[in-house]
């Protein structure tokens, strides 16, 4: 993990893809990634109230690539676009082919990363964040909370319709405990050409099941804020590099997961979004890895992804905000600090 940390304190917060045919190339961001985590810094405790379950301590996160996240409250887990078996589609061998078949899930990697989630958060329908979902759901039992497509597809996979709550932005939704998911209306980030893969929606399943990557559209977007209880983190969780900045005003999560930008196709993205979210105190760059390679394997960064260049926009229009690298291997705590 890298954490550059600016000595400015904050106070707690209250409750709160990237274009598939990418933007121009960027210098290494290798060396911002981790080397080792020990000496770091642990978790930073929070003061509890009367309401709040569990306390932040009890709160870990574990970057699962691309803009993947599990969230452990308590023994409760939550995840968010969880894309484990990756395969290759040629993306990042200029040479992507939108007929790539979708790979069956690896029953192991969802054993040793997922664990038994209670939730399932969908930001989109595109491969990289759902080909993996239709397996989870229906071996944990986890509820999804995702799109009327997301919704569609899912059931096409064998899903139960019952398992699956259609959600549209707007909606807080309460599972009791403290823990609470704000949904949050956004967009998909787009190409140089101001496109994306896959764009559409679908308003009935289809009559087979999907079998290549180009059947998964987009079907909208969505980000989420998931708060821990009142004393706990809330948790802002992007899938794609663009938002609705109407939508997103007023959230002060205490750490937002960010994607990276794979194009200047948005105006002022950076500093409109961090503006949008009162300058978190934590921001997390996320989808800025090659997620065609293995999980279980160290992060290889994307060369055309320009994560040094958001991390330098952070600095500048929030330099109060600490930024975190996250890496596959560390788990973290609920202020985005490793555990021990």
């Amino acid at each position: 993990m890298s954490d550059d940390t600016n000595t400015n304190a904050r106070n707690h917060h209250g409750f709160a893809r990237r274009a598939m045919l990418r933007g121009a190339a960027v210098g290494a961001a290798l060396p911002l990634l981790p080397t080792a985590v020990g000496g770091a810094t642990a978790a930073t405790a929070r003061p509890r109230s009367a309401d709040s379950a569990p306390d932040p301590d009890s709160a870990s996160l574990r970057w699962l690539g691309t803009a993947g996240w599990r969230i452990d409250i308590g023994n409760r887990t939550v995840l968010f676009d969880p894309y484990l078996t990756r395969f290759s589609t040629g993306l990042f061998e200029a040479a992507f082919d939108p007929a790539t078949k979708i790979k069956k899930t690896d029953a192991g990697l969802v054993r040793e990363y997922a664990g038994s989630p209670e939730l399932i958060l969908v930001s989109h329908s595109h491969w990289d964040h759902i080909a993996d979902v239709p397996y989870i759901a229906k071996a944990t039992g986890a509820r999804v909370v995702g799109t009327e497509t997301t919704f569609h597809l899912l059931v096409a996979f064998g899903v139960d319709p019952l398992q699956i709550s259609v959600v549209k932005g707007g909606e807080v939704l309460d599972f009791g405990g403290g823990l609470t998911v704000e949904v949050v209306a956004s967009l998909h980030s787009r190409n140089k050409k101001h496109a994306y893969f896959a764009p559409g929606t679908r308003t009935a399943p289809p009559t087979t099941a999907p079998e290549t990557i180009s059947d998964l559209p987009e079907g909208d977007t969505l980000a989420f804020q998931v708060s821990a209880g009142a004393g706990g983190p809330a948790l802002f969780l992007m899938g794609a590099s663009d938002f609705s900045e109407r939508a997103a005003d007023g959230l002060r999560p205490d750490v937002a997961m960010v994607a990276v930008p794979s194009s200047s196709a948005t105006h002022r993205y950076a500093p409109r979004l961090l503006r949008a979210l009162g300058n978190p105190p934590v921001v997390v760059p996320v989808h800025w890895d090659n997620f065609e390679t293995p999980l279980r394997e160290p992060v290889v960064p994307d060369p055309t992804m320009d994560l040094t260049g958001l991390i330098d926009q952070v600095r500048r229009e929030s330099p109060a905000s600490r930024v975190v690298v996250p890496d596959y291997r560390t788990v973290y705590g609920g202020d985005l600090r490793p555990r021990r």
